[in-house]
């Protein structure tokens, strides 16, 4: 996968006692191993996190408070709050294991992972992902093989005991650098491929499966919405003849790594656990409507998909604080009951034209 190289990989995701600031603005790598392109703007890097670590560090004071004396996060309108705010780097692997059902599921069934690991491996199976393996953040110091650990074991790991686990899904290209960023945050192989099977098994449906029924259903789903809420671009996409896989398939298949840069990524993903697919959408439309100016100027059918590129790019999604909060005033109201509507009949239409 072509890695972002506009020099916003991401934030420090909360503040660390043993370095100070400068050093951390200025390291050639982020907070989570990503080596930061040759044309980092680093003066603007620091001036973001000058405000940014106010937010975090009272975002973190918050959190702590929430969770103190207990691991138990109930789900309500103050939790719900809190998580569109940010959650610290230090509580994330906690409250994404809680808020997708993972840490049940690893509580109902112990020892399962392992136990796939120790069952007999399917060579094909295994050969496809160990393919993929090198490619899988080639600039992050902690997946290459002189790294100590190295994370590409981890990963070969996740990913063949799920393979294991859902025969119907198996492995298929997105799934390394989903399950690469789970990794990155948890720091565990078990939670990671629990994590993975929230995501792929309830929360995105039918997106890895070998017909991506899930997948093409909810690229229409946002064409749908974009002809309701940003109608003008409907229309040039329409005029243009440009289907909307050409141009958002990356941000569905891998929920937006390497699309965006990975603390805008993680923020998003925070929500994405919490409240469920719909996070996708309101992300999704928050970047073509906010950048609907931008994408009408295109006459071409070329130049509508360099558009699409340039809309993950820049101010808006490097401050992710702000962009978070964008993602739910921009789009207007957008409900659950909508989507359900809209996935029946765009999924009936693409069946229909498929049988």
């Amino acid at each position: 996968m072509e890695n972002k190289a506009n020099g916003t990989r991401s934030p420090q995701p909360y503040p660390s006692t043993s370095s100070s600031a400068k050093d951390r603005v200025q390291s050639r790598l982020d907070p989570y191993g990503f080596e930061r392109s040759e044309d980092f703007d680093y003066e603007s890097y620091e001036e973001l996190m000058s405000e940014y670590l106010v937010v975090l560090t009272r975002r973190s004071i918050k959190w702590s408070k929430l969770l103190q004396g207990g691991s138990q996060v109930e789900k309500n309108l103050k939790v719900k709050r809190y998580v569109r705010k940010g959650v610290p780097n230090e509580h994330r692997a906690l409250i994404w294991m809680l808020a997708s059902g993972a840490q049940e599921q690893l509580e109902k069934n112990p020892g399962y992972y392992h136990k796939l690991l120790e069952s007999e491996h399917d060579d094909k199976l295994v050969d496809t992902i160990r393919t993929d393996l090198h490619r899988t953040f080639p600039d992050n110091i902690q997946f290459r093989k002189t790294s100590d650990p190295c994370l590409q074991k981890t990963l070969f790991n996740v990913l063949v005991a799920y393979g294991h686990h859902n025969k119907a899904v198996g492995y298929c290209q997105g799934m390394n650098f989903i399950s690469g960023y789970l990794i990155i945050i948890t720091k565990d192989e078990e939670k990671s491929f629990w994590l993975l099977d929230a995501l792929l098994g309830r929360i995105l449906p039918d997106y890895y499966n070998q017909a991506m029924l899930g997948l093409k259903t909810d690229q229409e789903v946002l064409g749908e919405l974009v002809r309701i809420k940003v109608p003008a671009v409907w229309q040039t996409m329409t005029e243009h003849n440009v289907m909307w896989t050409l141009v958002v398939s990356r941000w569905f298949i891998c929920l937006f790594i390497d699309v965006l840069p990975v603390e805008t990524v993680l923020r998003i993903w925070d929500c994405l656990f919490y409240e469920g697919s719909k996070i996708i959408f309101r992300v999704a439309l928050t970047l073509i409507k906010h950048n609907q100016a931008q994408i009408l100027q295109a006459r071409t059918f070329p130049d509508i998909c360099d558009r699409f590129k340039d809309v993950t790019k820049g101010g808006f999604v490097e401050d992710c604080h702000t962009f978070m909060q964008k993602i739910f005033t921009e789009p207007g109201s957008l409900s659950m009951a909508t989507i359900t509507k809209l996935r029946e009949t765009c999924r009936a239409q693409i069946v229909a034209q498929e049988s």
